[in-house]
């Protein structure tokens, strides 16, 4: 496992552009919400850790990750964002439904990132089990919030490029 004894959250905030006049957008799914709360948190915290003003941050909160691309696209047409986090967990089950939802949502954020000039950020766990989705939202392998924190404020910033 590529993951294995890793926290895959730690960055260094030399490799982030001054970010105090960003606003971005964070998209996050109730469903799951134990996960999807602590995404929210290691997000929202990395990016006022950056310099992001709590003014600057609009959340949104959609019913389950199918949802978060209509929610993403929402804040794209109604708020002048510099980025957006799409926040969201899908755990496998017993049915196929689990391979429809991700397939949905990945292919939806990507088609987001084709049409708008607005970066959507995948920050979606899309895991076998609940103690995969608890070791990457705060547990042994660090906070995929983190890391799509930095991915936005990243991305943000390169289109000043």
């Amino acid at each position: 496992m590529a993951t294995a004894g890793k926290n895959l959250s730690s960055y260094k905030k030399s490799d982030i552009a001054n970010a105090a006049v960003l606003k971005i957008g964070i998209v996050v799914s109730e469903w799951n919400n134990v996960i999807t709360d602590a995404l929210y948190a290691g997000a929202h915290q990395t990016l006022i850790d950056n310099g992001i003003l709590e003014s600057h941050i609009q959340s949104l909160k959609v019913p389950g990750s199918y949802e978060l691309v209509y929610g993403a696209k929402h804040l794209i047409e109604s708020h002048k964002l510099d980025a957006i986090i799409a926040i969201g967990s899908v755990i496998q089950g017993e049915t196929k439904h689990f391979d429809f939802v991700c397939n949905a949502v990945s292919l939806g954020i990507k088609d987001l990132n084709i049409k708008y000039n607005t970066p959507v950020i995948f920050c979606v766990l899309t895991d076998d089990t609940m103690q995969q989705s608890i070791d990457r939202s705060g547990g042994k392998h660090g906070n995929k919030g983190v890391e799509c924190a930095v991915a936005a404020l990243k991305m943000a910033t390169l289109r000043e490029i």
